[in-house]
């Protein structure tokens, strides 16, 4: 009780002292009111606790009214500036205060000012203020006249130099829609097209490029930094930088004088995004000299485990970025520096005879090894997206498959989805899937990952489905017995494009050559109403690989008349709207070929035969202007008058009195080859 007592006595003590300090900012002596606010200023130096208290006891909105009255002296509105910037230096939840109190209009109104001090501790305050994760980057752009304000203040000195580069940096981000962690400190932040446009605009390229060569490493660096993020996923501002000068110089050539191993990591690194992401936008081609011999063998050394954990982390991650649309960067990739062999460091970390001596450090990599894990599993996805021998190269890697499989259940969200990412690239192999996937049945995490997970991580791992589904995997039997035709069929009611898209192909590759069961289920589960919902879905690629699905559920005769008998009417019902309706050339030639599979049926074809409407669309089709609708419609009618099926004879004669022998002939004359030989062969039917 009496530990207890003393602890309260000495929290009311301290709250009295920073009542105290409050108080002093209301007296009526100006001087009193200066010392006041310098003596706060000297109390929450490091001290979170009195920052709290100061803030719940109603300071901030006191110093931001002196702040702003234009009766207060210079030196005490510099001090109110310099003090709320410290109070911004505490939680979370302080930088929430001040944003709440209208902090950010009232230091924005302060820049103009044309006190150089005063304006530079308000520039420090906005920076420490934005540079959270929690304030809304927008207030800055709220009032049109602030940018182009705050980019004429960028010629005053090096220390507003560093402060607006730093800010526009952090303005021009919003955090990662997809991210589901919940908290928004680790939310991974994504440059938005709306503000890097507005700071294009208003001339930043110009007013911070020369920057670059600037005598202050730390406005070097904001600067730096500025460009990464202007250039990220963005053609406009990637084709402009690359035409810059800086001193005679360019820009691309400065970035890759940044990466010279004798300069500080964080510039190598930072100078290396840049021309990532000019590279990635189109504006520098992925075969130029600043990419392969400096861009990319920097990034790889980022990866080494001499690096920081965070220096490995983001090295990866963007030399996975880097690499991802391109086969030659990847091949490049894989053979500079045993890049295969050093990111197997990435899932040891930190290992029991860890170089760290610093228990701070420690702490820190411990809580973000997850981070390691997630970039190596970015970059090996990356990696062998394209190339046979590096799939092959990845999954030799010591316990690489079981890595990937341990990574599917890790508590972390976003190695789960990396994880899968990985599956998913190396899922591309016939080999692997034949080999290693089969091996340690990787199956059978991915269907529990399917069970319960955010949409981005449903995507990515019911596309790696599709592959496991496709007919030479050995995981096709297995899952086919776990029951996933549900699910698939589940899938196809998604709200998400992607997940309808990917549960009716997998739906589709399922059904590629599979027995009469395995089809019969598949149009039980998903049923006929959703079967023809997603026929008229908005969705092309949906609509495609529906078409798909039925095209291999109509194969093999028996399978044809069995469904059509069930479903005929209706699914002629479906392709004559596709064939009348305003779809690709794609769509309709897939149309065709699902015609083409009916006429192929024993009783299946006379619902084509007996529909008049029907025939006049593929005689259309046989005199279309483009060759593959013309060779699926040819492929129709020759399945019609095949001459060995029973009531060929009566076929072939409607069909010649509705003109298709004058189409077929005329046909046989076409300049494309197998446009000829198809009707060559159909004409020989009835020359038999």
């Amino acid at each position: 009780m009496a530990c207890i007592e003393i602890l309260f006595r000495i929290s009311d003590k301290f709250t009295a002292t920073s009542r105290h300090y409050v108080d002093r900012l209301f007296d009526p002596d100006p001087q009193n009111v200066l010392q006041g606010v310098i003596d706060m200023k000297n109390a929450v130096i490091g001290n979170n606790k009195q920052k709290a208290n100061l803030i719940v006891l109603g300071a901030v909105p006191r110093l931001l009214y002196l702040l702003q009255q234009s009766s207060s002296s210079l030196e005490l509105r510099t001090e109110c500036a310099v003090v709320l910037g410290s109070l911004a230096m505490g939680t979370e939840n302080n930088i929430k205060s001040l944003v709440d109190c209208h902090i950010i209009p009232a230091l924005l109104q302060g820049l103009l000012c044309s006190d150089l001090i005063f304006i530079e501790a308000c520039l420090r305050c906005l920076r420490t203020i934005f540079i959270s994760p929690v304030t809304p980057v927008q207030l800055l752009y709220t009032d049109p006249t602030v940018i182009p304000h705050i980019m004429s203040l960028l010629s005053r000195s090096q220390h507003t130099q560093e402060y607006i580069t730093q800010i526009f940096a952090h303005c021009c981000k919003v955090a990662h829609p997809t991210c589901t962690c919940g908290h928004p400190s680790n939310h991974k932040m994504v440059a938005t097209p709306e503000h890097q446009m507005v700071l294009f605009n208003h001339g930043a390229i110009q007013n911070i490029a020369p920057l670059l060569i600037s005598p202050s490493y730390k406005v070097r660096m904001q600067a730096l930094k500025c460009f990464s993020v202007l250039a990220y996923e963005n053609a406009q501002v990637s084709m402009t930088l690359v035409n810059v000068l800086v001193d005679g110089e360019q820009l691309s050539q400065v970035f890759a004088r940044m990466m010279q191993r004798d300069k500080p990591i964080e510039m190598q690194l930072t100078a290396a995004k840049c021309l990532t992401y000019m590279c990635r936008a189109g504006a520098i081609r992925t075969d130029d000299n600043c990419i392969i011999l400096k861009t990319l063998p920097c990034l790889v050394r980022m990866c080494s485990k001499e690096r920081l954990l965070e220096e490995r982390v983001e090295g990866a991650e963007t030399l996975a970025f880097l690499m991802e649309p391109d086969i030659e960067l990847q091949r490049i990739a894989s053979v500079t520096d045993h890049l295969v062999s050093m990111l197997a460091d990435y899932f040891k970390y930190p290992s029991s005879v860890s170089a760290i001596t610093d228990i701070k450090r420690l702490d820190h990599d411990l809580k973000h090894a997850h981070e390691l894990r997630q970039a190596a599993f970015k970059l090996y996805a990356s990696l062998g997206s394209n190339d046979e021998d590096i799939r092959k190269k990845i999954t030799e890697t010591e316990n690489m498959m079981d890595r990937i499989v341990s990574g599917l259940s890790e508590s972390s969200i976003k190695v789960r989805l990396a994880a899968v990412r990985c599956l998913h690239s190396l899922s591309r192999s016939v080999q692997q899937l034949r080999t290693s996937f089969h091996d340690h049945a990787v199956w059978k995490p991915l269907m529990k990952l399917l069970q319960n997970a955010p949409d981005e991580v449903l995507v990515m791992a019911s596309s790696t489905l599709c592959n496991l589904l496709l007919e030479f995997s050995p995981s096709k039997e297995p899952i086919l017995e776990s029951g996933v035709i549900e699910l698939l069929c589940s899938l196809t009611q998604s709200d998400s494009p992607a997940l309808r898209v990917n549960g009716i192909w997998a739906l589709m590759n399922m059904a590629f050559q599979a027995d009469q069961k395995v089809k019969v289920e598949i149009v039980r589960a998903l049923g006929t109403e959703q079967l023809f919902r997603l026929l008229s879905d908005p969705d092309t690629n949906v609509l495609m690989k529906t078409l798909g699905l039925l095209r291999n559920l109509l194969s093999t005769r028996p399978h044809i008349d069995q469904i059509m008998s069930s479903h005929g009417k209706q699914i002629m019902q479906a392709v004559t709207l596709i064939l009348e309706g305003e779809h690709s050339i794609e769509v309709k030639e897939q149309t065709l070929c699902i015609l083409a599979n009916i006429a192929d049926g024993n009783t299946a074809k006379e619902l084509i035969m007996t529909n008049d409407d029907m025939l006049q669309k593929i005689k259309y089709y046989m005199g279309h202007s483009n060759v593959k609708l013309q060779l699926a419609a040819t492929f129709c009618i020759s399945n019609l008058i095949w001459n060995e099926e029973d009531g060929s004879q009566e076929r072939q004669d409607k069909l010649r009195e509705m003109g298709f022998v004058d189409i077929l002939h005329k046909l046989t004359q076409a300049s494309d080859p197998s446009l000829c030989d198809r009707a060559k062969t159909a004409m020989q039917q009835y020359l038999a």
